[in-house]
């Protein structure tokens, strides 16, 4: 296992938990900084091992701000190959001017990343219920949602929410706020 590698050489798919790591006396601060500001300079990575939960972990070490982050990651075996799922999507030729419309709609859409605004809003549940609970009150029912209405073109359902930009827009309303909904599917 090579000490030091550049960063890009790490899929993202590896990263697992990140950890801040200080100098821990005056003594060290010059060899902590030294390395640090080397590792920055050369845009390189530090590898080693570390246990954890009598679990031994590979970590990986980067410059950030005045210390380091210690990122754990994951090992091969448990990153599924992403072929099996991909390899059954056709390769499609789509117009352009419905690729334009889509990148009109990430445009409008855009924003900057603020964890602030996320919530765990199943957590954030579960611990009203249990108060609720404790309370001795009977569970609050939600009301159904609707499900979501099937698009049947791709290209009309593109021209209706650029239409539906428009109106909010000439209005002086912000789009510039983030969806809080995506499509994942774990790679671990």
């Amino acid at each position: 296992m090579p000490s030091q590698l550049s960063r890009s050489e790490i899929d993202e798919r590896y990263l697992d938990s990140p950890y801040y790591l200080t100098p821990e006396d005056k003594v060290g601060q010059d060899a902590f900084a030294v390395i640090r500001e080397a590792m920055r300079r050369k845009g390189m990575v530090g590898l080693g091992k570390v246990v954890i939960s009598r679990r031994e972990r590979i970590v990986m070490l980067e410059p950030l701000d005045q210390g380091l982050m210690a990122t754990t990651l994951r090992y091969g075996y448990e990153i599924r190959d992403a072929k099996p799922y991909f390899e059954d999507i056709p390769a499609v030729k789509l117009p352009g001017e419905m690729i334009e419309l889509a990148e009109h709609i990430l445009e409008t859409k855009a924003g900057h990343f603020d964890p602030a605004e996320f919530e765990d809003r199943y957590e954030t549940a579960v611990v009203e219920m249990l108060k609720q609970k404790q309370a001795g009150m009977p569970p609050r029912k939600e009301a159904p949602t609707a499900p979501p209405a099937t698009v049947v073109n791709l290209m009309d359902a593109l021209r209706r929410s650029v239409q539906a930009e428009r109106p909010a827009a000439k209005k002086g309303k912000s789009t510039e706020k983030v969806s809080r909904q995506s499509g994942k599917r774990k790679a671990g």
